[in-house]
């Protein structure tokens, strides 16, 4: 499967349906769409993923939001956009790089792991404090944010 990794274009229709995935605050994908950065993967001229990423200071990016077409999913296309935000926080003279997902997300959780993510810190009950409905994945309420970080200094590949 050939895939393409590019920025998003301002005359691409912003793929809502999968940033609401990722996050289901309207407000807070806006947010992160006007501070980040946003990278597509596309498969026959469709948009399939979408990864944005935002500077947390001078030496560390953050992914804000990560999502993947649910009939692309588990053929390496999350981990290509993982490894495309890693290339580009480290061209950009990155130390480290952050996510963060839901205490639920245990998919996210091993995916990150896998690409060479270590669990760092645990913000409590973040999912309590900033949205108005319960978030629910894999029959557990989605309360806490969990923060992982990589080292992008002298590491090739993912």
């Amino acid at each position: 499967m050939e895939i393409l990794i590019r920025d998003l274009l301002s005359s691409d229709s912003t793929p809502y349906n999968l940033l609401l995935e990722a996050d289901p605050s309207i407000n807070k994908v806006n947010r992160h769409l006007s501070k980040g950065k946003c990278f597509v993967s596309i498969y026959s001229s469709e948009i399939v993923g979408i990864i944005i990423i935002n500077e947390k200071n001078t030496h560390e990016n953050e992914i804000v939001n990560l999502a993947v077409l649910e009939k692309f999913r588990g053929k390496g296309i999350a981990k290509k956009l993982i490894k495309y935000a890693v290339d580009y926080s480290r061209n950009k003279g990155k130390k480290s790089i952050f996510v963060g997902t839901g205490n639920s997300s245990l998919n996210q959780l091993a995916l990150y792991q896998k690409c060479g993510f270590r669990l760092d810190h645990i913000i409590i009950n973040y999912f309590i404090e900033n949205y108005d409905h319960d978030i629910i994945e894999n029959g557990i309420t989605c309360v806490d944010l969990v923060m992982l970080k990589k080292s992008i200094i002298n590491i090739k590949g993912i």
